[in-house]
């Protein structure tokens, strides 16, 4: 199953064609928005965003990861694309399943319970690691995506580090990565020092002020589109997933992220972000305060319109 509007290019390729020849059931998500000739009369900016893979009901994978070319062709000048995957075991494999399946079955109307049912319950392989795979959406709990980040900032007592590649903040969440540094938490967030939306990437900067003079670290990565969406918190959980730090990810978009308590994990996720950090190069508030004002102009309207972006 493929978000139509994103694999459009795929879905009216030959390798389409090749799967379903092969005997593969494939599905194109959310491409029955109501036309007149070529106008959407319908809803088009309700997306699929999710990344999820279940294998023989026993390994699931979680992460940023698209199924594209690291070297994303049809956007090379910002590749190579720097992602996160986490390879599962146990169960938080069925709720991988239970985010893939209620999907499918909604959108093909296909009954699969009966092979869900048949399936062998997942194996628990650790004791003691706690992790719940979720999903938001649309049709889920209103600003369930922003409420889990805000919670998870408000949790952390020492140490706060996040990676993101589209940052368009709602109030509440611009708030918590604030306020953290304000209560003595070592706050650091890395973007990617260039972005493939000028818009996204506008509107970004144009948080940078309000961090920078609350403390926050203010980082760019200068290898690639740093594509990871994750967290850690103290080095005791970690939040990964598919969900990026901008409206679209908040409101709009079907997103599966990965909440996980257990240090071992944790340091394996946060050993990934400082690797990151340090390649990257810091932004510094009288860098930015030294911005022409027509860039400032620009960052700061294209920041009023972050609602829509």
């Amino acid at each position: 199953m493929v978000e139509a509007l994103g694999s459009r290019a795929f879905v009216h390729g030959p390798r389409w064609k090749q799967l379903r020849d092969a005997g593969v059931r494939v599905h194109a998500m959310l491409d029955d928005v109501p036309r007149l000739g070529h106008l959407a009369v319908g809803r088009v900016d309700l997306r699929n965003h999710r990344k999820v893979a279940v294998i023989d009901n026993r390994i699931a994978y979680c992460g940023s990861q698209n199924c594209a070319d690291p070297e994303f062709r049809t956007k090379p000048k910002f590749a190579p694309w720097i992602d996160l995957l986490l390879r599962c075991e146990g169960p938080v494999v069925r709720q991988a399943q239970y985010l893939f399946l209620s999907t499918w079955i909604s959108e093909t109307g296909e009954a699969l319970e009966a092979m869900v049912n048949a399936a062998p319950m997942p194996e628990r392989f650790e004791d003691g690691v706690v992790a719940q795979m979720f999903g938001t959406g649309p049709t889920a709990r209103h600003n369930a995506m922003s409420d889990m980040f805000v919670a998870t900032m408000y949790a952390a007592r020492k140490e706060l580090l996040v990676t993101t590649p589209y940052f368009v903040p709602d109030e509440a969440l611009q708030r918590a990565l604030c306020a953290a540094p304000r209560r003595g938490v070592k706050t650091t967030i890395v973007f990617p020092a260039r972005n493939d939306s000028i818009l996204v990437g506008n509107s970004c900067r144009s948080t940078w002020p309000a961090l920078l003079d609350a403390g926050v670290t203010v980082l760019e990565y200068p290898l690639g589109l740093l594509h990871t969406k994750s967290m850690t918190i103290d080095g005791e959980f970690a939040l990964v997933g598919s969900a990026n730090m901008d409206r679209r990810s908040l409101e709009l978009n079907y997103e599966n992220n990965l909440l996980i308590a257990d240090r071992t994990v944790v340091e394996s996720v946060r050993a990934r972000q400082l690797g990151y950090m340090s390649v990257s190069h810091a932004v510094d508030i009288e860098t930015v305060k030294a911005w022409p004002y027509h860039q400032r102009l620009l960052q700061n309207a294209i920041g009023m319109m972050s609602p829509v972006l």
